[in-house]
């Protein structure tokens, strides 16, 4: 496994993951589950959960899809924090639907070299970005369907990831966006990084 220091804010970590193979079983599970990006309850944060908290159905609901983060939302500059802590070394049981399938084959591979917690296909829509934030934790990050128009900016510095199999680990606990530009969907997994094992 070899470690690449990109810039300030990232790594790049050579995984050998195939994303062509990623990329299809997502829009599978996508589409069996029922993930319709124009659900309104899917607006604000499009997720697919991974893993869950062992029997807990509701560990990949409501606001634990999200998590903990924090904002400054208007021209004051104050910080605010916006939803609970999730206690993120609980989720350990990769969901019914995913075993057997390559997804949960990532998930065995990022867990032998990682400590992590949640994982969670993330999809940004066309030209739309998130609030500049910050999170907990660090971030790894398996760019599956991307473009140049794909851009995370942490603090002073923009950069874009691409799918070349590659996790990238992101410095998250700095403020940070990630804008997509283009005009087709934007897939990474996403995984929080606990620890580096």
């Amino acid at each position: 496994m070899l470690n690449e220091h990109i810039s300030k804010y990232h790594d790049r970590i050579n995984l050998n993951i195939d994303v062509e193979r990623l990329g299809k079983e997502y829009l599978d599970f996508k589409y069996h589950l029922g993930f319709k990006t124009d659900n309104p309850a899917n607006i604000d944060f499009n997720a697919i959960c991974i893993n869950r908290i062992p029997g807990d159905p509701k560990s990949i609901s409501g606001g634990n899809v999200r998590g903990l983060y924090w904002t400054m939302p208007d021209t004051t500059n104050v910080e605010e924090q916006r939803l609970p802590f999730i206690e993120e070394s609980k989720y350990t049981e990769i969901c019914p639907e995913f075993k057997g399938s390559y997804v949960e084959d990532v998930y065995n591979l990022i867990s032998k070299h990682f400590k992590i917690g949640r994982i969670r296909f993330l999809m940004k829509p066309s030209r739309t970005c998130l609030s500049w934030h910050r999170d907990p934790e660090k971030r790894i990050h398996i760019p599956i369907i991307t473009n140049k128009g794909n851009i995370m900016v942490i603090e002073d510095t923009a950069f874009h990831m691409p799918s070349d199999g590659a996790a990238y680990i992101t410095d998250n606990t700095k403020y940070h966006n990630f804008f997509n530009g283009s005009e087709v969907d934007r897939v990474h997994l996403v995984a929080t990084l606990l620890e580096w094992n």
